[in-house]
């Protein structure tokens, strides 16, 4: 896996550099999630999301449009981060207060990754970079 290195001022957080590691994207088709219903498919949704990702969808009348941001989203996270070096289920995508999507990656909790979702009926898309934050 080739790494971009990039380092980039942040404003708002003075001697502070940031090193770009790894980006991931991915998209997918609502309709995958939607075949594959969440009442009759818990194993399957235990599978790739964690508890609280699953009430999170299941408190929307459509959750499959949210099912599929979060999957995207854990996808593009396991390519900034490498395929092979988290399973999803220990990737959890929240929400912040405001709305903002996090990442918390269970089995590296270091790792600082910012994401970007979004979604329509039909299909969901997520961005995720790794970066890694010095202090001079």
């Amino acid at each position: 896996m080739n790494t971009i290195k990039r380092k980039l001022t942040i404003p708002r957080e003075k001697k502070t550099t940031l090193t770009v590691r790894g980006v991931g994207i991915d998209i997918e088709e609502v309709g995958r999630f939607r075949m594959h219903a969440a009442p009759e498919n818990k194993a399957f949704y235990k599978k790739i999301f964690t508890d609280q990702e699953i009430d999170y969808c299941m408190a929307h009348v459509d959750p499959y449009p949210h099912f599929t941001a979060r999957f995207v989203a854990k996808e593009a996270v396991a390519k900034a981060v490498g395929m092979t070096m988290f399973e999803l289920d220990k990737i959890e995508i929240t929400n912040e207060a405001s709305g903002r999507p996090t990442v918390r990656v269970h089995s590296h909790p270091e790792c600082a990754i910012e994401i970007s979702l979004s979604h329509t009926k039909d299909r969901a898309a997520a961005v995720a970079i790794w970066s890694t934050r010095y202090r001079k």
